[in-house]
């Protein structure tokens, strides 16, 4: 292999066919001192936890010294091995095909191109702490380059990164985007927009400040000199995807224009921004440095996502963009939502975290009754210890207090943490042994007590279908041409233990044609008492098959919550220590 002190990496990056939508990169190393190296692609993208075999996208590849090619070969699915003999430099060429729209993909066309870094640059294998160089060449017609990567002084549209962990963590968009900046915590913030779209910019530039700020104030300190949103606006958008210094946000296009469309653009500006602290840098200790060859276990997500999830909550409320009544209200449909998967008595949060390589990324159609996402039980968890910490202190201190000293920890040990370390800042900060609380719902799948955490705050909830014989039959179905098939079966349902199958074409109900209705909202359900038996017929790879069923009571909860306004003055602290407000 070669030396680190002699290697030197640049990349230039080009767009010959943007319609067919290629990526051309050259790829230049120097000071060689070794007959042969290898370079490889990373197979997955930090933040979304998938292998996704980015080198499938790769054609085209070669590599010369001078004017004489090189001999190469492929030494593993995403690893190419150059035998450069005594040539000290090398280039190397290659294409990626780059057309999946999503925050975690690159994406390239005529109108801009959009390079998701993981799937789109090499590395010389065992090298990811080299420095490196990107300049990038835009299509014809297109103007700007948006990145978080530090511009190279005197050289237009290049950049350079400190190390390929920065390389990778620094999304590239190029073309014609609307690009605006405001100042947020003495950072400067830039945001740019690709598609249209009905924002106002300047609206946007006060109201995402107050979300970075509420952010910021959390932590005491902002970590970067400069920050990007890169905002692909689309017909239909959504999601997002953390990185050390920008993000990648998907919105809707038409969606800016309604109370909710706006709040729900600023719910993700809230969720990825807070990332900077928890998983960015605050971050389970399997979470770098990575390796881009393998899966990266940890049983931890349900911290780094889930609590990431909660906390756009509470910088919802404190940036001024909800009520506490709404504040509470989200958090009582999130915990009603978990309750309700079947799955969430099957696998705990820890199990979630690790698993999320093979079953968060890969649903099928049981994944409801196997599974749960760390997302939702993490932002659950997040808010009872919120609230066990806060009751525990007598509104002293919060779940906020833990981040800001597992932040302040990790950047002074330049480490992640083990989720043992975890629980004892929980502990040392709350001065209570959450050994149960643990068992319970981290490592565990008990339902959670939420009427007992709720009243430490002084706030009432009620479940509204207890007591009420609402019918379930415990299936999901949906008309395609006029066909009623069935698309989900819930565990321990009517229609479970009758034997009824995703993909069953239901025919009738009680001998009744359900003429495109669904199932669970035809007639002869909804009409029926606890206790009927119905009759379902359904073709079934074109065999007519009857199932009875049972008719069971709704098990799902319907959570209403009260901020009670006679609450008790050490209820009013916990809920002030609580809420932030």
């Amino acid at each position: 292999m070669t030396s680190k002190s002699q290697l030197k990496v640049g990349f230039e990056v080009s767009f010959k066919e943007p319609h067919a939508h290629y990526v051309e990169m050259e790829m230049n190393i120097s000071g060689l001192s070794k007959e042969y190296i290898d370079v490889k692609m990373p197979v997955w993208a930090p933040g979304s936890y998938l292998i996704r075999e980015f080198a499938k996208s790769v054609e085209g590849f070669s590599a010369t010294a001078g004017a004489k090619a090189l001999k190469f070969e492929k030494v593993r699915k995403n690893a190419w091995r150059i035998y450069n003999g005594a040539a000290k430099e090398l280039k190397i060429k290659y294409r990626v095909y780059a057309f999946e729209v999503s925050v975690r993909t690159s994406f390239v066309d005529d109108t801009h191109a959009f390079l998701s870094s993981t799937g789109i640059f090499m590395y010389p294998d065992g090298q990811l702490n080299l420095p490196s160089t990107v300049k990038v060449n835009p299509y014809t017609g297109w103007t700007k380059v948006s990145t978080g990567l530090e511009p190279v002084a005197g050289q237009v549209f290049t950049y350079s990164a400190e190390n390929f962990d920065v390389l990778f963590d620094s999304p590239i968009e190029v073309g014609n985007q609307d690009v605006f900046d405001f100042m947020a915590s003495g950072v400067k913030h830039t945001v740019a927009m690709y598609g249209g779209g009905n924002y106002d910019k300047e609206r946007l530039k006060v109201d995402m400040a107050k979300v970075a700020e509420q952010a910021t104030a959390i932590y005491g300190e902002n970590p970067n000199a400069h920050y990007t949103f890169i905002v692909h606006n689309f017909e239909r958008g959504g999601g997002g995807l953390e990185h050390l210094n920008s993000t990648v946000l998907g919105g809707s296009r038409d969606g800016y224009g309604t109370p909710e469309g706006y709040n729900s653009f600023l719910d993700l500006v809230a969720h990825e921004y807070h990332h900077l602290w928890n998983v960015k840098r605050m971050r389970p200790v399997a979470l770098g440095p990575f390796d881009y060859d393998n899966e990266n276990y940890t049983t931890n997500l349900w911290v780094a996502e889930g609590f990431t999830s909660y906390y756009e909550n509470k910088l919802m409320l404190r940036a001024g963009f909800n009520t506490p009544e709404t504040f509470v209200s989200n958090l009582a449909t999130a915990l009603a939502n978990v309750n309700n998967t079947p799955g969430s008595r099957v696998q705990s949060a820890a199990e979630a975290s690790y698993d999320a390589w093979i079953k968060s990324y890969r649903p099928n159609e049981n994944s409801n009754n196997a599974t749960i996402s760390y997302y939702g039980k993490g932002e659950i968890i997040g808010l009872i210890m919120d609230l066990e910490i806060s009751q525990a202190t007598k509104g002293a201190k919060s779940l906020d207090d833990v981040m800001k000293a597992m932040y302040l920890e990790g950047k002074a040990k330049k480490r992640g943490y083990t989720d043992a370390e975890f629980k004892a800042k929980v502990e040392q900060i709350s001065g209570k042994d959450f050994s149960g609380f643990w068992e319970k719902y981290v490592n565990g799948t008990v339902p959670v007590e939420y009427d007992k955490y709720f009243e430490y705050a002084g706030i009432t909830v009620v479940d509204e279908n207890k007591g009420n014989s609402i019918p379930y039959v415990g299936v999901t179905s949906k008309a395609s041409n006029g066909i009623v098939f069935i698309s989900a079966v819930s565990r321990n349902s009517a229609a479970w233990l009758a034997g009824l199958n995703v993909n069953d074409a239901v025919v009738s109900v009680n001998g009744e044609v359900t003429s495109g209705a669904p199932l669970e909202r035809s007639a002869p359900v909804t009409s029926a008492k606890i206790g009927d038996v119905i009759t379902v017929s359904v073709l079934r790879e074109g065999v007519l098959r009857d199932f009875k069923l049972t008719i069971k009571a709704n098990p799902n909860l319907k959570l209403n919550v009260t901020i009670r306004k006679d609450a008790s003055a050490a209820q009013l602290k916990v809920r002030k220590g609580w809420m932030g407000i």
